[in-house]
């Protein structure tokens, strides 16, 4: 089944769009797509991740979502913790790079979300309708929690500033927008607007992660600075915080697919939101770093490697 899923995880448009932009870039060649076109993908993916929640969440009932939601707190907590102790104890770094890569850790990709969906969809695997509002949540407190350690530990910190940033971020309006579109509306409304917003989102993916393939690819000669023991716990890290995501979900009793969802967001790291987060509230920490672990290790890991044994981790203990 491992071998299945990870085949099937591989073999899809992004996916291989990644990798071909990655080794393409890597070989010198342009593969970059024009700004403009990749913020219009951005807000569009964001959009439409934001509207399928919204139509599944209107059928949700607050019952069902109590534990999940309690289970995402903590996810939300524990692993900015996770990170931080790890890159200050194990990575030797200082306070203020480790605050900065548990904002990075603490908080989720929506990229990685929807690629897990492309994936999930292709086994019948299922999922809570509320996972986009999960999604939203983790993107917010892990940066968070992050800065306010970062706030206790150290002077070095803007982090009313950073807050204020998270709060009013435009990956977080779009995802809210389309949640209350998707809610409002509802999904039998919103039907003439699915050749748009369901039938292109895979091919806005594939599109949208040759830029990241090659974005991911101009790090990789920052990985001298970042370190041997920052590359290694850039990978160590996702799988811990996704075991601790499986772990929670399973507890609040969620599908298989949900608890593949949580361990999945849990181990994913943020490149929109806390990138523009830190640099406000932590203007010291580096950039080399934070960026290069987030998007230049763990994403293309979690990509290829990290959503197959999420699965198998959620088909294991459901």
């Amino acid at each position: 089944m491992v071998s299945s899923v990870f085949l099937d995880n591989i073999l899809t448009g992004p996916v291989i769009a990644f990798v071909v932009a990655f080794i393409a870039s890597m070989l010198r060649f342009d593969f970059r797509i024009p700004e403009a076109l990749y913020s219009i993908l951005s807000f569009f993916l964001l959009l439409a991740i934001g509207i399928k929640g919204g139509k599944a969440l209107a059928s949700a009932t607050l019952g069902e979502m109590v534990k999940p939601l309690l289970a995402t707190v903590l996810i939300g907590v524990a692993t900015p913790l996770i990170a931080y102790a790890l890159f200050k104890r194990l990575g030797k770094l200082d306070i203020t790079n480790s605050a900065a890569l548990a904002a990075h850790y603490g908080s989720v990709s929506a990229v990685t979300f929807a690629v897990l969906v492309i994936t999930l969809e292709s086994h019948d695997l299922t999922f809570e309708n509320f996972a986009v509002g999960i999604l939203a949540i983790l993107e917010i407190i892990g940066i968070v929690v992050a800065l306010l350690v970062a706030h206790r530990s150290t002077s070095d910190s803007s982090w009313k500033s950073g807050l204020f940033e998270v709060v009013r971020g435009r990956s977080i309006a779009i995802l809210i927008g389309g949640l209350l579109i998707g809610s409002i509306v509802g999904a039998e409304r919103l039907a003439p607007t699915d050749p748009l917003f369901v039938g292109l989102f895979s091919g806005a993916l594939t599109l949208f992660l040759i830029e990241l393939g090659a974005v991911a690819a101009t790090r990789v000669k920052d990985v001298k600075e970042a370190g041997l023991k920052i590359v290694a716990l850039s990978i160590l890290i996702p799988l811990i915080n996704g075991l601790v995501g499986a772990i929670a979900g399973s507890a609040a009793g969620m599908s298989t697919g949900g608890v593949a969802v949580m361990a999945t967001l849990a181990a994913s790291a943020s490149y929109i939101a806390a990138p523009a987060a830190v640099r406000i509230a932590l203007p010291n920490a580096s950039p080399g770093i934070y960026v290069t672990a987030s998007i230049g290790i763990t994403f293309p890991f979690n990509l290829l490697i990290g959503i197959p044994i999420y699965i198998r981790i959620a088909e294991s203990l459901t």
